[in-house]
């Protein structure tokens, strides 16, 4: 079913009601305008406020089935799932993803960076910011609904709960009803399973910090170290609280993304939109009955199956996280009804004006789109001016040059080379000045991660000099892979 109607966006719902039915029932009119006598404002706030969780106190959310929430719950389960693994993946021959606090470096399938080189890290998360601000001018709070944690483990800790507590009614009959044996089970149970979540939870957080295959047997045997223990179960007791008690308040109070996401929307961003226009004015009825109502029937589900708890009709609001699960549960509806679906759907404002833009025409989306393109080009030439080798020459601070018997003239140096990467390398050491000669041994070797503070004596007939100060460069150079280089600039002293 499908009606034709002027717009309703700013009239309120139970007015809105009261006026059509003086249009469609002119014969009734008399009784009609008994009707549009002023209502009080307690009366049209009881029955605005009615069913709304978020006004009533505690959530219980419905489940529910629908196109979203399987592409919900494929991309919540992928990343949760990633999450657990991911530390326990090994590339040659160590952990594939490792922040290594305890000799800083950060570990990403063979590539390590070091403090020096977390600029690369700097210009990820800026990249990331901005990609976040271009998704969000097309599609709205996208991440919130599919992407962020919070969700994904407020919607595991919900099914954990329908597993054991039953259903929405099933939960909310358990919440009045009075504490007998069958209700201290399931709470009990409940919060067991909530509790072991938020352990394992904790557990593949720190597995990032520390290697994976030792935390977990240690945490469980009560061998893991005093520091290792505390940081786990201080993320299991946030995860626990987060995703079993505190829910829907950390998108309405803490999270900043809802307070500032409002500044990126344009009248083209496509955001969970309640069709107002079709809808209004709403009302019960039964299947397939002839009726001068709107399509809306008032059945609630939006609001019953809301992780946050509002009313999509009433607009768009900063507690929607555009998950979808009132589309799927107005689509439910409206098929059952034989109405079309869409009536709750991902449109744009100018959509719904039949005004509809090309997104790519936007300045937001064009900005957004062109800043996080820049932001990967830097990360790509960052990654691929990267060096596997560092070094740092320091000159002989005590003595600018000496004299040996022999007329000749040494300088002497300190070398701090550092193997970046997670293998042994063999390194060999040269200058560019073939009148001046190293002394020593000119090839090392290094284990993985180590910084070598390695002396070199540079020595030359004092006749070969031909200023008192001569530019050299020292350059390491991997054997095995010869492309891998680096070089600094030093100078050596001569007398006058």
């Amino acid at each position: 079913m499908s009606n034709n109607k002027t717009s309703h966006n700013n009239i309120d719902p139970v007015t809105a009601s009261s006026t059509q039915a003086v249009n469609r029932h002119p014969a009734t009119e008399q009784r009609i305008e008994f009707r549009e006598l002023p209502i009080s404002p307690a009366h049209q706030s009881a029955k605005l406020s009615k069913k709304t969780p978020l006004a009533l106190g505690q959530i219980h959310i419905r489940e529910q089935k629908g196109r979203f929430q399987r592409i919900r719950t494929a991309t919540n389960s992928l990343l949760v799932i990633l999450f657990f693994l991911l530390p326990f993946i090994s590339y040659q021959g160590n952990q594939a993803i490792l922040f290594n606090l305890s000799e800083q470096q950060f570990i990403f399938f063979g590539t390590t960076l070091w403090p020096q080189d977390f600029t690369v890290l700097a210009w990820v998360f800026i990249a990331a910011a901005f990609l976040l601000f271009f998704t969000t001018v097309f599609w709205g709070r996208v991440w919130c609904g599919y992407l962020c944690p919070q969700t994904a483990w407020t919607f595991m800790y919900v099914w954990i709960e329908t597993r054991l507590e039953g259903n929405q009614n099933k939960r909310i009959a358990l919440d009045k009803a009075p504490w007998t044996r069958q209700k201290i089970v399931k709470r009990v149970a409940k919060h067991i399973a909530w509790g072991l979540t938020a352990l394992l939870t904790g557990c593949a957080f720190i597995a990032y910090f520390v290697p994976a295959r030792e935390l977990y047997s240690d945490i469980f045997s009560l061998e893991a170290s005093f520091w290792v223990t505390t940081w786990v179960w201080f993320f299991a007791i946030c995860t626990y609280l987060n995703a079993g008690w505190m829910r829907e308040q950390m998108c309405l109070h803490c999270c900043p993304y809802s307070r500032f996401q409002s500044v990126m929307f344009d009248a083209n961003t496509k955001t969970v939109t309640y069709d107002a226009n079709r809808g209004e004015s709403r009302g019960a009825r039964k299947r397939k009955q002839e009726t001068e109502l709107g399509d809306c029937v008032d059945c609630h589900l939006c609001v019953d199956v809301c992780p946050t708890g509002i009313d999509i009709r009433n607009g768009l609001q900063y507690e929607c996280i555009n998950c979808g699960a009132c589309v799927d549960a107005c689509n439910q509806t409206m098929e059952k009804f034989g109405y079309q679906k869409n009536l709750i759907s991902y449109v744009s404002e100018n959509s719904l004006k039949g005004k509809s833009q090309p997104i790519f025409t936007s300045l937001k989306f064009i900005g957004y789109g062109l800043s996080a393109l820049i932001m990967l080009v830097v990360i790509g030439v960052d990654m691929a001016n990267k060096s596997d080798i560092q070094l740092n020459v320091l000159r002989d601070r005590q003595n600018l040059y000496r004299e040996t018997a022999q007329s000749q003239i040494e300088n002497s140096y300190t070398l701090k080379i550092r193997n970046k990467t997670q293998q042994t390398r063999q390194y060999r050491l040269s200058i560019d000045k073939p009148q001046l000669m190293l002394v020593g041994n000119a090839e090392l070797v290094i284990k993985p991660g180590e910084q070598l503070d390695y002396p070199v004596t540079l020595k030359t007939d004092i006749d070969q000099l031909m200023s008192t100060r001569t530019a050299i460069i020292f350059s390491v150079t991997d054997i095995n892979q010869t492309d891998s280089r680096v070089s600094q600039q030093s100078n050596f002293f001569g007398p006058l």
